[in-house]
């Protein structure tokens, strides 16, 4: 099969195209035709080890030392169930199912395996693969740290997101209002658009002002590119508020449960897809290269079949 091989760590051209085995499913496997997956931030991470400090060290110790062990980067898949295990009831050839792999990787290739109790699930309903990949990096980790937040024990929260046009801020948004928070959002003004036809009007453009010296307080305040601290927001915090962000140490965690939120947000018309550009998988330099900009919109999607 053709997949997108990691040689090393550095830049996008790091990557190539390698005929590498078709896996095969064992007994409590898996094997999933993948029609669509997705680049995110977590993969240009990892192929540029693009961390500071000590979290260099930790981040080879997790994924390999001078390459990733895993060396098919990809995270999130939509596909086709090709053949199942022995011991796989709950699933059957042909189904169409999404699902993540988180630090096994894997899924920047035509196959991928899976266990049978692992983050997969049914896709949701009249969802296009392309729009059902796109659903599950950014929701999975909006959801994770919005729990931290405890949105589900306040009434009607104020929240502040910083950086809301990315996979994890577009999401973080439509989850946030599924819990009746009350959104304002920071984002450039190439932004606004988007913002707009995601229903928020509250919208402070960082290319016009600082939104730092702001006078209004919030309950929550999610960082969703990891580029302020919580000293710079703690005066934007009322008594008793919360700050998170994905740049800190606590990396969010992905479960069943979560994907299964993700589906039926779906599934209600509480979450839409916000797709910025796809690619073949042939062209996954060229998405690697402009996840690197910073300026993707939502998602970015490799189309495999």
């Amino acid at each position: 099969m053709k997949a997108a091989v990691c040689t090393k760590y550095g830049p996008p051209e790091v990557l190539e195209i390698r005929e590498v085995p078709r896996p095969v499913a064992e007994d409590n496997e898996i094997l999933v035709k993948v029609m669509a997956t997705a680049v995110n931030s977590g993969d240009v991470r990892v192929r540029g080890l693009a961390v500071k400090g000590m979290m260099k060290i930790l981040m080879r110790l997790a994924v390999g030392f001078s390459k990733p062990r895993k060396p098919i980067l990809g995270s999130v898949y939509a596909g086709v169930v090709e053949s199942v295990g022995s011991r796989v009831s709950s699933y059957q050839v042909g189904d169409r199912v999404f699902g993540m792999t988180g630090f096994n990787f894997g899924t920047h290739a035509e196959y991928v395996k899976v266990k049978v109790r692992s983050i997969i699930s049914l896709m949701p309903k009249q969802a296009s693969f392309e729009e059902a990949v796109s659903l599950i990096f950014g929701g999975q980790t909006a959801i994770y740290f919005l729990l931290k937040a405890q949105i589900k024990k306040r009434s009607s929260p104020s929240m502040l997101i910083i950086g809301s046009t990315g996979s994890v801020g577009t999401a973080a948004i439509q989850i946030a209002v599924s819990y009746g928070a009350c959104i304002t959002v920071v984002c450039s003004t190439a932004g606004k658009p988007l913002m707009e036809s995601l229903g928020v009007s509250s919208i402070i453009f960082y290319d016009q002002q600082d939104f730092t010296s702001q006078e209004k307080t919030y309950d929550i305040i999610f960082d969703a590119v990891g580029k302020t601290t919580a000293r710079q927001c703690a005066h934007l915090l009322k008594a008793g508020g919360v700050y998170k962000t994905v740049g800190g140490v606590d990396y969010a965690s992905e479960n069943l449960e979560q994907l299964r939120m993700i589906k039926a947000l779906w599934e209600i018309g509480a979450y839409q897809a916000v797709i910025d550009r796809t690619y073949t998988l042939e062209e996954v330099v060229e998405a690697h290269r402009y996840v690197d900009t910073g300026r993707k919109k939502g998602n970015v999607i490799l189309r495999i079949s």
